[in-house]
């Protein structure tokens, strides 16, 4: 394997994992409005996501990093031609994170509005992100000097984009409410698991749909293959859900997230960002490259420090894997 190929299936791995991660504690955001109806469920909600939030948020920055140093013309046409969205999501995250911070230090009077903040923080993200990768994969207006050169809205006019953002908000949510079934007792866990169920089945439409579009237009074999994992595990994860095992049906919401992503990166391969002017002008993992010593550096950085991370993570959720529920939340808060 070259190390071309090596950091494209790096840096998929790499997004999976931020999804696989970010995509539950995004949903538990979501359900802060919907399933949370006094201020202690609120807080039973958030203290599931508490400990690791802030872990899950640095994928993101690690993939968006290794695709700056490994694929530099991959990482400047991708943020100049989504600047808007991108500028969004990281404004987003900074409200959101303030909102985790702030809405049990600030006065009792302005919690609504830091409630407001984690809903909104947790909401819109992934419409973008969906934005991005449904607009990303199925085309972008390049050049041949492997520049951007559309327009700033049109990630807002793409079908395959408007398609992406529900599916990416409707199976996070999803993901979400499996997780806080397994993380909590009580009502909470009943009301989870009431959203869950339906939301997974809605993600068989949208995540389908996504997938067959981009599958249609660039994959094959194996890619539609791993395209039909989301599908069938989704509907076992709703399966599931009903049936009370909710540590099975999140490992499905959790293969659904991620097959789905794996699915999107193996279609594209060798293409990083297909061009819709011209196929011959699309970023491919040879032309938007590195050179070959930052490759051969950054493979020695990655395998003596990813163990260590995997590692340190892991322990962290092994640490918090006990359920919680309203006899855990102190009365003073």
């Amino acid at each position: 394997m070259s190390l071309q190929n090596f950091w494209y299936l790096l840096i998929a791995v790499l997004w999976i994992g931020y999804f696989f991660l970010e995509g539950f504690d995004f949903g538990v955001g979501m359900l802060t409005k919907f399933l949370a109806r006094d201020e202690v469920n609120r807080r039973v909600l958030i203290n599931t996501i508490g400990p690791v939030w802030d872990g899950n948020e640095v994928w993101v920055i690690t993939a968006i990093g290794a695709t700056f140093a490994a694929f530099p013309n991959w990482y400047a046409t991708l943020l100049s031609g989504f600047y808007v969205p991108m500028l969004l999501i990281l404004l987003l995250l900074i409200v959101r994170n303030i909102a985790f911070e702030y809405r049990g230090k600030s006065d009792a009077r302005y919690r609504p509005v830091w409630d407001w903040c984690l809903f909104l923080g947790s909401l819109l993200p992934p419409v973008l992100w969906g934005l991005v990768f449904g607009c990303m994969f199925s085309g972008t207006k390049i050049r041949d000097d492997m520049n951007f050169h559309g327009r700033m809205s049109d990630f807002l006019t793409t079908f395959d984009g408007i398609v992406g953002a529900l599916a990416f908000v409707v199976l996070f949510l999803a993901h979400g409410a499996v997780y806080t079934g397994l993380k909590t007792v009580g009502p909470i866990r009943d009301g989870a698991r009431r959203i869950a169920v339906p939301a997974a089945l809605v993600g068989v439409l949208l995540v389908g749909l996504l997938l067959f579009r981009v599958n249609h237009r660039w994959g094959g074999a194996l890619s539609w293959t791993v395209a039909a994992v989301p599908v069938l595990a989704l509907l076992a994860c709703a399966a599931l859900t009903r049936a009370g095992r909710d540590g099975w049906a999140f490992v499905l919401s959790g293969a659904a997230v991620a097959t789905m992503v794996a699915s999107m990166f193996i279609a594209m391969f060798p293409i990083v960002m297909p061009s819709s002017l011209n196929p011959e002008w699309s970023l491919t993992v040879h032309s938007a490259s590195s050179s070959h010593y930052t490759l051969t550096v950054m493979t020695v950085v990655a395998c003596v420090f990813t163990p260590i991370v995997l590692l340190y993570q892991g322990w962290t959720y092994w640490v918090f894997r006990k359920r919680i529920g309203v006899r855990n939340i102190p009365a003073a808060h």
